[in-house]
């Protein structure tokens, strides 16, 4: 130090001046209070912007996709006003001390809740804010080139190193051709070529994460705008694509009457074949469903066939053929013996036999005797194959129609239909209602085949077997984004094996001229992840380049060779 340099004796050196933003940046570093400064904070913008990069982070990602999977568990196990009113009825019943916390949570309309839609768009934004950035990234990686070759290349995980006589020019060219080859990007640079490979690993990642947003778009999509609806079609009867037709109905939120495509279709025939032996007796072997379809409102009529797993497609909806069964037909005479119905019951399959039950609901024409009106209800029981008396109890044998029997109970007063409250048409409501008893006092009931007829106590009436037909139910549904749901899900898979299995790794090939002449050859690889191939990948490539580049003949005894060129020494 000169003396200009040094500070008087015994008082304290002067500062000197200081940087504006040096010392401003002094001033926010001192612990000293600052007066009249107010409180210090990030304000509204720092706020934003941390928010924002809390939310685009991977971490907060995988939470809501966690919540987001949590918040889905209720709509499974409790019953969803949007499936079926009739059960989130019942359930409300049967537990009336959680009905205003279920309600509070909106738990009987969970896919259409606030919670859960600002999970899901929290994960759509989150999803957006972490791929945009990834994506320009990726962008700059196709953009930018190999960086050169280190220094040492000796003190790479994968190096190897030999002497050949083919000039350095050519054997960097050659480099190049055996590189350019396995498809590695390469760049020349002084001495040496950079080359890389393994770019398709983030883009499987920006894939896997384009396809989630995808497959959330396609499930909102679907969600909204999705119908589906169920229809029992008696053979011989018909059907039109309109919400009266229907016997239940499930709509999206935004979903609207006239989104239906119009067509109609009559049931022409139903077939069902089964095995009629062996310990496959009573297995289904095929269902087929014989339809004349019209599309349009004016469309000309076709015939059609629908099978299990075969819809019939319209206009972006299917027809699928979900059941079958029987319906008795059955006529009811009043005690005058006029006939005050005669209709096809279908009854429910309650076993793969076909073993059916359902009710009989006579509500208008019939008085009794006294002249009071009054309603007739039938519990019934049907059974195609029965195993005859003293050999079973009402239970089917095989479900085809080998020896129909049905069995029927009976009741008169008022079935309730007329209360407002909706009724279950396969069920018998006998609260308001009497039963008829025989002449010992016994519950009234009476077994019977085709073209049997049952007489009601007391000269009440009669009830006949007429005859079977065949019903068959359909599913009509659209559900818009399902193509696009299952893309995205192939690209997930195609996105996340990438991810997985792609490696990125660089290579770098060197040969400069020793001081013998002889060009030293040098071969080094570095992978971004360890992984076990690199080595062997680099073998593979030095064998292919030393085929064209070979070695050098061993220099003589005593001979001092010069491997590695003066500039690469340590």
């Amino acid at each position: 130090m000169s003396t200009t340099d040094k500070a008087p004796t015994g008082t304290p050196p002067e500062p000197a001046p200081a940087d504006p933003a040096e010392a401003d940046a002094g001033s926010q570093l001192s612990t000293a209070p600052v007066e009249d400064s107010g409180p210090v904070g990030i304000g509204v913008t720092g706020w934003v912007r941390w928010f924002w990069r809390q939310l685009t982070s991977m971490r907060v990602a995988l939470i809501l996709l966690f919540l987001l999977s949590l918040g889905a568990i209720p709509g499974s196990l409790v019953p969803q006003t949007s499936v079926d009113a009739m059960k989130v009825a019942e359930w409300k019943r049967d537990n009336a001390s959680y009905v205003g916390i279920a309600e509070a949570l909106q738990l009987f309309d969970v896919y259409s809740s606030v919670w859960f839609s600002a999970i899901y768009l929290l994960l759509f934004i989150s999803l957006i804010g972490c791929i945009v950035p990834r994506a320009w990234q990726f962008v700059g990686q196709l953009r930018g080139r190999p960086p050169a070759a280190p220094r040492r290349l000796d003190r790479l995980p994968a190096h190897t190193t030999w002497r050949t006589d083919t000039a350095p020019e050519e054997v960097l060219a050659q480099a190049r051709t055996v590189l350019g080859a396995k498809r590695f990007r390469t760049e020349p640079g002084e001495g040496h070529v950079a080359a890389e490979k393994g770019y398709l690993r983030e883009a499987g990642n920006l894939i896997f994460h384009v396809a989630l947003i995808v497959m959330l778009v396609a499930f909102a999509w679907g969600q909204y705008f999705k119908s589906e609806g169920g229809k029992l079609v008696l053979r011989g009867s018909g059907f039109s694509n309109t919400l009266t037709q229907y016997d239940d109905f499930k709509p999206g939120t935004l979903f609207h009457p006239d989104d239906l495509p119009p067509f109609s279709f009559t049931l022409d025939r139903f077939d069902a074949t089964y095995e009629m032996g062996g310990p496959q007796r009573g297995t289904p072997r095929d269902f087929k469903a014989y339809v004349t379809l019209s599309e349009g409102a004016h469309g000309t009529p076709q015939k059609r066939e629908i099978q299990v797993n075969e819809p019939l497609e319209i206009e972006g909806s299917k027809v699928y053929l979900l059941g079958h069964g029987y319906a008795p037909v059955i006529s009811v005479t009043d005690p005058t013996g006029k006939v005050i119905y005669k209709d096809a019951v279908p009854v429910l399959p309650q076993d793969g036999n076909l073993t059916s039950t359902g009710a009989i609901k006579v509500t208008d024409g019939y008085k009794d005797k006294d002249g009071k009106q009054e309603q007739l209800g039938f519990n019934a029981v049907f059974v195609p194959t029965f195993a005859g008396e003293g050999k079973g109890t009402m239970f089917s044998q095989f479900p085809a129609l080998l020896n129909p029997q049905l069995m029927l109970n009976a009741w008169h007063g008022s079935l309730g239909v007329d209360s407002g409250l909706p009724q279950n048409v396969y069920r018998l409501d006998t609260s308001k209602m009497e039963m008829f008893k025989d002449e010992s006092g016994q519950q009234f009931k009476q077994k019977m085949a085709p073209g049997d007829t049952m007489t009601l106590p007391n000269g009440a009436g009669t009830v006949k077997f007429e005859g079977i037909e065949r019903w068959a139910t359909f599913s009509v549904t659209h559900q818009p984004g399902s193509g696009l749901a299952l893309a995205g899900a192939i690209a997930a898979i195609a996105g996340l094996a990438g991810s997985l299995f792609i490696q990125r790794r660089r290579v770098w090939v060197r040969a400069v001229a020793g001081k013998d002449g002889v060009t030293v050859v040098e071969m080094a690889g570095l992978g971004r992840s360890e992984s076990a191939r690199l080595p062997q990948e680099l073998a593979d490539l030095a064998a292919t380049l030393h085929q064209r580049a070979p070695s050098a003949p061993a220099a003589p005894a005593g001979t001092r060779s010069e491997e590695t060129p003066e500039g690469e020494r340590g």
